[in-house]
């Protein structure tokens, strides 16, 4: 490990700026408490979050990594916030009960899985779904694109998350550097083209959807 002495250094910038990002969801619990409600507000980055959170723990863990253990400790218990506060505005609470609980049964089986597996394997293949998943959540404001051609607009895209997304990515992939890890190299370069990709978006079309006068 050639940077090895940089490692404490980076992996504290990444874990504090990934902290840092993860408090973004309070713009949007605000949002939603000014609006009353939850429309046009989608419950899957929190519930997301704590599935996520709650995998790379259990990679942490694997990895004895205190970086990534703090700042997947953090997301859980930021999401778990974001989720409830969701459920006190929405006016669908069945169907956010039936999302939560099947987040909960599925980060369930695989943390069941994770404690049956090989500890020869178990690190290799984690390491898989979790970036699996990673790849997913990066990606899903990609999802949008088709409304984002149609409309000729960014609109649909949050700038800051997607911004601030890449720095943290590509902390991340110099703290993967310096450990020669695989799965980190792997998961933060892609999450950082994806992030790259969504960027892009913003230098071709404007914020706001362009209006034409007609005569």
């Amino acid at each position: 490990m050639p940077f090895e002495e940089y490692k404490d250094i980076v992996g504290t910038l990444a874990s504090i700026t990934t902290i840092a990002q993860f408090f973004s969801g309070m713009f949007i619990m605000r949002d939603i408490a000014r609006q009353g409600n939850t429309e046009n507000v989608s419950i899957v980055p929190f519930l997301g979050g704590i599935v996520v959170g709650s995998l790379n723990l259990k990679y942490g863990s694997l990895l004895q990594d205190d970086p990534m253990i703090l700042v997947s400790l953090v997301a859980i218990l930021l999401n778990i916030v974001y989720v409830l506060g969701y459920y006190v505005y929405t006016d669908s609470k069945g169907e956010v009960r039936m999302q939560a609980l099947k987040s909960f049964l599925f980060v369930a089986f695989l943390l069941s899985y994770a404690q049956m597996e090989s500890p020869v394997l178990i690190e290799f293949r984690f390491g898989v779904i979790v970036t699996v998943l990673q790849m997913f959540l990066l990606a899903s404001p990609l999802f949008s694109l088709g409304t984002v051609i149609r409309t000729k607009s960014t609109a649909t895209l949050p700038f800051p998350l997607i911004l601030s997304g890449s720095v943290v990515t590509f902390l991340w992939l110099l703290y993967g550097i310096i450990l020669e890890n695989g799965f980190l190299l792997f998961q933060n370069i892609m999450g950082l083209s994806l992030l790259l990709a969504q960027l892009s978006l913003f230098a071709i079309y404007p914020s706001k959807p362009t209006t034409i006068k007609k005569e």
